[in-house]
């Protein structure tokens, strides 16, 4: 692999241990998959946030890390409200070792930020090379923004926040983003939302796997394309994905079709998803809302009262940036939390059944949090929560 004089400077151990040790990773990475250089990445985003899934030994190792991120790094969902968590029901317990994992990132010079949608806050343009690890996240950039972007561990993507740059293979190459296959959606998708998009997303991630696919038959709207990408990411692992007439880089190129692998996907084939169960709380946000979607989720409940627990997740600055439309949901009962999700806090493990209107917590909920999931429009959502 080709390093230049600072890379080499970093390995000899000049700037510290710690780089040293996150560039012989990045190296090693590199060398796996083949890659002759580092690329310089404008932004880094870093799972392993929630100390439900690092744990006490993951906590141990940030601790012995001593560096300082080079580029804007912001941090994954975490297990629990930064200063909500004990309205949410977070055992103490868990909060102190939760708050440790926070103050060892931000010893290190992460962002708190705590969503898997970076990118409502921090500017990410087309072609920025980039070191993002939630799936979710990675999907939206490369697909949505035309970013570029792997799919990258937490450590790794730690490490390139500590050095700037990250191995340039894989997604980073413009051969490795054409289409793979085609999907053809035969659906009147005209009325469809949020959760309709996303049951296609869970659905179609079963069936492409690892491959890139491009789209045809749909014209998703930003907050539709966000929820197809995290659900065929949570159910396949697709990193990229291009949709007719609509995301940037079918705008740019002219791609060839021909010889493609060509999936159909029925109207049936989404309806079947959702199904009719008993849920015992209503969950929304994953990946976290945007502005658009805590609007519609005020509009929907203003005069009404929720029956059950409804969680409604984003980021803490699209939560600051929009007061009054989230104490207008709150007003109902409902609980809207920075820094979380459903996935990965541990408050949602006390439910047996959780409805969402997400195809990707669709797919994470019966694993992450033991309960089942139920799939349902935003307008499903707010009636179950309030009837």
């Amino acid at each position: 692999m080709q390093l230049d004089p600072e890379d080499e400077r970093i390995l000899a151990g000049e700037q510290g241990e710690t780089r040293q040790k996150m560039l012989e990773l990045l190296v090693a990475l590199g060398k796996v998959f083949g890659a002759e250089k580092l690329v310089p990445i404008r932004s880094a985003q870093v799972s392993g946030a929630s100390y439900k899934t690092i744990g006490k030994y993951g906590l141990e190792w940030l601790a012995s890390l001593d560096a300082k991120a080079v580029v804007p790094a912001v941090l994954n969902p975490i297990g629990m409200p930064r200063t909500r968590w004990e309205e949410m029901g977070i055992d103490p317990d868990f909060a102190k070792n939760q708050q440790a994992v926070v103050a060892a990132y931000e010893r290190l010079g992460v962002l708190l930020d705590c969503t898997c949608t970076p990118y409502y806050l921090h500017e990410t343009r087309y072609g920025d090379h980039l070191a993002w690890s939630e799936s979710s996240a990675v999907s939206y950039a490369n697909s949505v923004l035309g970013a570029r972007t792997n799919r990258e561990g937490g450590p790794s993507a730690l490490a390139a926040a500590l050095v700037g740059k990250t191995p340039c293979y894989g997604l980073h190459l413009a051969k490795n983003r054409v289409p793979q296959m085609v999907i053809d959606v035969r659906a009147n998708t005209s009325g469809w939302g949020i959760a309709e998009f996303g049951a296609l997303g869970f659905h179609a991630g079963k069936l492409v796997g690892n491959r890139v696919p491009f789209f045809r038959g749909i014209r998703p709207e930003p907050d539709q394309l966000k929820a197809i990408g995290a659900a065929m990411a949570a159910t396949g692992a697709v990193a990229l994905y291009h949709v007719e007439e609509t995301t940037p880089e079918v705008q740019k190129n002219r791609y060839d079709l021909s010889g493609l692998d060509v999936i159909s996907v029925e109207q049936s084939e989404i309806s079947r998803l959702f199904l009719e169960l008993p849920v015992d709380a209503v969950a929304v946000g994953c990946p976290h809302c945007s502005p658009a979607e805590l609007a519609e989720i005020a509009r929907l409940l203003a005069g009404k009262v929720v029956t059950k627990p409804l969680y409604v997740f984003a980021a803490k600055g699209v939560i600051d940036r929009n007061v009054k439309v989230v104490d207008s949901i709150e007003k109902s009962g409902a609980r809207v939390f920075a820094d979380t999700c459903m996935v990965v806090s541990p408050a949602m493990e006390q439910y047996h059944s959780i409805m969402v209107n997400s195809g990707k917590a669709l797919a994470y909920v019966p694993n992450m949090c033991g309960g089942q999931a139920r799939i349902g429009t935003i307008e499903d959502c707010i009636r179950v929560a309030t009837e």
